[in-house]
């Protein structure tokens, strides 16, 4: 994801973990697969690929791992045993994210044409109001065990509050960055949390390698950034994603997943916490299909699937979906191997369509996106009209977002009549039944 030189690390695993993260064992290049200790380290020294984080799941019977995990608590800690965080992190001081509902939607399953069923995972309800609580639960996890004293990020918005909220609740200090030009609701709720907000004259990208540069400064001496130096802890908190949709979907793989694409990094996590799910036993191995989701205004990853295109050329972003805004996706090459290895697509829709797409999922679930998830339904919408997504197999939207951060998306909705109180006047307004 990011530029500056990654933290040191010797590429050796020999002997026990030096800090506890439950099963997490070490670190290993997603590329070369060369393995480092468990650290404050994002990028290999080999051939700098991204690190990721490598279990030790032996042991796991599949009988029992259900049952401890279905007796756990309501939120990602049932998922404990398979996360890089300590077997008690349910007693420390967090947010507790996680198990949102996973909406039948019949209603816009109807309206689109689905004969299967369709479901809406709807993580609106996560504590700041984002999937992005997720994945700062598990790397504050990891800013515990390597002593950081102030938590940090480059955001488009959501990521930024969920940082503040967690530090807050934790007792870390905080200090996020974010594009300057933000929805003010996105800006509000970021710095509610009383730590440091600090715009950034430019767009995400621009944000992102200043931290790059602030993680090698003095400056940034005892910070960890939960999406850069964190980055391997804090992605694989995506996984309770996939981890929660088979579980509600009674210990199954749904057929079809359309997923948002920013850094890439939610739909790589998912895809790799189903296949955990797979090799562990706790769900029957069968197809899945992987849509992304993006922006026309911002879709470097869907341009590059669709002119079958291994390299992802960076954009500048132009969209109403700032959260999806991320011109250079880190995780954009990977995204289309999953989409065209399990049979999927990456498709866009114009802004004109995000807002269309909000309005079409209120009407018919009563679930008001933010302009990520009118991007995610959107897509849905097109890829069902095109032919691409098969509305006879299950399938699964997800909505990362709370509509009321991006309400000058959907300014325009309101009063549909002012009336004086009477029964005539509400009678002249075409009201009544």
């Amino acid at each position: 994801m990011a530029t500056a030189t990654p933290a040191p690390a010797a590429a050796s695993t020999a002997g026990a973990p030096a800090v506890d993260l439950g099963p997490a064992t070490a670190l290993s290049c997603r590329e070369c697969g060369t393995r480092f200790p468990l650290g404050p380290s994002f990028a290999c020294l080999e051939c700098f690929g991204p690190l990721e984080i490598a279990y030790d799941f032996a042991g796991y019977d599949p009988a029992e791992l259900r049952r401890r995990i279905e007796a756990g608590p309501s939120s990602i800690w049932r998922y404990a045993p398979l996360l890089p965080v300590p077997a008690d992190v349910a007693g420390k001081p967090n947010l507790n994210p996680g198990w949102t509902p996973l909406v039948k939607a019949d209603n816009l399953g109807r309206e689109l044409g689905f004969t299967a069923q369709l479901h809406v995972k709807d993580d609106s309800g996560n504590p700041t109001h984002s999937f992005k609580d997720r994945v700062v639960a598990c790397a504050i996890e990891a800013a515990r065990a390597f002593d950081f004293t102030t938590l940090s990020c480059s955001s488009t918005g959501n990521l930024a509050g969920a940082v503040g909220a967690a530090a807050a609740r934790a007792g870390f200090k905080s200090c996020v960055f974010i594009p300057h030009d933000l929805e003010q609701g996105k800006v509000v709720m970021a710095g509610v949390y009383g730590g440091e907000l600090v715009g950034i004259e430019g767009n995400y990208d621009d944000v992102n390698r200043f931290c790059s540069e602030l993680i090698g400064d003095p400056a940034g001496e005892g910070w960890g950034f939960v999406n850069v130096n964190l980055r391997p802890y804090y992605g694989e908190g995506s996984k309770t994603l996939a981890y929660e949709i088979c579980e509600q979907l009674g210990w199954r793989l749904p057929e079809q997943l359309v997923i948002p694409i920013a850094s890439g990094s939610q739909l790589t996590k998912i895809d790799k916490g189903l296949q955990e799910l797979i090799k562990l036993g706790l769900v029957e191995d069968r197809p899945y299909r992987i849509f992304g989701a993006q922006a026309t205004g911002c879709s470097p990853v869907a341009e590059a699937f669709k002119a079958g295109r291994e390299v992802i050329r960076p954009v500048k972003p132009d969209t109403i979906a700032k959260s999806l805004a991320i011109g250079n996706p880190a995780d954009g090459p990977y995204v289309l191997d999953i989409a065209r290895r399990t049979g999927g697509a990456v498709e866009d829709v114009t802004d004109a369509e995000v807002v269309a797409a909000i309005r079409l999922l209120a009407r018919t679930e009563g679930i008001f996106a933010e302009t990520a998830g009118g991007v995610t339904i959107g897509v849905l919408k097109k890829l069902v009209e095109n032919g691409v997504l098969d509305p006879t197999k299950e399938t699964v939207a997800i909505n990362t977002g709370d509509g009321l951060k991006t309400l000058d998306a959907v300014a325009g909705a309101g009063l549909t009549a002012t009336i004086r109180p009477t029964l005539e006047s509400f009678r002249a307004a075409g009201l009544a039944s």
